[in-house]
Parts: structure tokens; C-alpha cells; sequence
């Protein structure tokens, strides 16, 4: 069976003691798994996102809770290089550590305290 475009693997170079080697990447619908991780881990600075979610009842679900403890590896200062926000998304999947703050984010006040804190961290006045 052959793979359709959307998930046709291709090659990355990989580095192992100097050696250069190549394994195949999957492609979801054109973008790599990273891609993919990224977009979402960076959607979570939003705190009327963060809101939806959890009228969805997604965080209250433990698979969706170890993959948001899985994202921490954005944490790291080598993936941190690539979020266009690493202040407010870093503190965002902290917090989303934190089962009282999953709850408490379906609160419209901590909802509108938490995107002015974003906002405030974003907008620097020079």
C-alpha cells in the first residue's frame, strides 16, 4: 500500500558520532509532528483558547494531561528558539500542570486576569 502525500515519509539528516545518517519523517497533512507540537503548544498562550479547552472538558482528561506534561520538552532552551512567545506559552503549560488551574481557567475572571497578564508581557512599553 502506498503512502498518500499527506503522510509520505521523507529523510532527515541525522548526526550520530559524526556520522551522517538519514531515517524517515512522517508528514501529517504536509507538516512534521514538531510543526505540529509547535503550533499547538504556542496556541496555549491564549488564554480564551486555554478556556475552551476546558469547556470541553479536554483537560480534565488524563491522556490530554500527560500530553500536555509531554510538551514540557519546550521548556528546553533548544526547542524554547522556536516559540514566537516563550514568556507567556511556557507559563501557560506550567500552569496547565497544575489540576486547580485547569479547573479554575473556566472561570471568566481568570480568563481575562490571565490575557491581561499576556498581553502585558507581550506589549512592552519602550
Amino acid at each position: 500500500m502506498a503512502n498518500s502525500a499527506a503522510t509520505r515519509p521523507i529523510t532527515e539528516s541525522l548526526s550520530s558520532s559524526g556520522m551522517q545518517a538519514s531515517r524517515p519523517i512522517d508528514l501529517y497533512a504536509g507538516f512534521t509532528r514538531f510543526e505540529l507540537e509547535l503550533e499547538f503548544v504556542q496556541s496555549l498562550a491564549n488564554p480564551y483558547y486555554l478556556n475552551h479547552l476546558a469547556s470541553q472538558k479536554l483537560l480534565q482528561d488524563p491522556s490530554f494531561v500527560e500530553y500536555l506534561k509531554y510538551l514540557q520538552y519546550f521548556a528546553r532552551p533548544e526547542y524554547t528558539r522556536y516559540l514566537s512567545y516563550p514568556g507567556p506559552t511556557l507559563k501557560a503549560l506550567e500552569l496547565l500542570q497544575q489540576e486547580k488551574f485547569r479547573q479554575d481557567i473556566l472561570s471568566p475572571d481568570m480568563v481575562a486576569r490571565l490575557a491581561e497578564e499576556t498581553l502585558l508581557t507581550i506589549i512592552k512599553p519602550k
